[in-house]
């Protein structure tokens, strides 16, 4: 009967971004104790503190496409979306256009997809980003990231892995570039 529940929840997420999560639902399956504990992490993930809706998802969606999965950039740009983060803005984003993209969600992408790829300019984009937003800003960013990255990853882990090759963005179709 819980199972059940949990299954409904997770289908009623499906059904609201159209996102497959067969890999949440084989996760209840083999598993109730690590799918709740799965569920304690969302709550992580969801921290957003001092930090600008456009810079916060801008850190996501550099994090996911980091990891290469194209469904779950997917879902972070429609969850962007319904949060009343401008289409053109992750448009911008997804296409590496970061100065049409604005200085928040800029610096948000920057940051996410320097500590993402541990380039050389992590220390400087985090002094900046705390310099903007204080220490709670910076450490809402630095959980940003290292969340969004869980989703891809177990993912993979679980054998549903997917590369991110376009998103759809309002009625804009992106082919996504990768840092050079």
């Amino acid at each position: 009967m819980f199972k059940s529940y949990l299954h409904g929840k997770v289908a009623a997420m499906e059904r609201a971004f159209g996102y497959d999560a067969t890999y949440v639902h084989e996760m209840l399956d083999a598993s109730t104790p690590a799918f709740l504990k799965f569920g304690l992490f969302q709550k992580m993930a969801s921290h957003q503190d001092n930090v600008p809706c456009e810079a916060w998802y801008a850190a996501k969606l550099a994090a996911v496409m980091s990891e290469d999965c194209g469904p779950c950039a997917q879902l972070g740009v429609d969850m962007a979306l319904q949060a009343g983060v401008d289409a053109k803005i992750l448009a911008a984003l997804a296409r590496r256009d970061l100065q049409s993209a604005g200085d928040e969600a800029s610096l948000g992408f920057r940051y996410g997809e320097a500590v993402a790829t541990n380039s050389p300019e992590t220390p400087a984009l985090a002094a900046a980003a705390e310099a903007r937003y204080g220490k709670r800003g910076l450490v809402t960013l630095a959980l940003a990231v290292a969340s969004a990255r869980v989703y891809p990853t177990l993912k993979r882990g679980l054998g549903h892995g997917a590369a991110c090759q376009r998103l759809v963005v309002a009625d804009d179709t992106i082919v996504v570039k990768r840092a050079a």
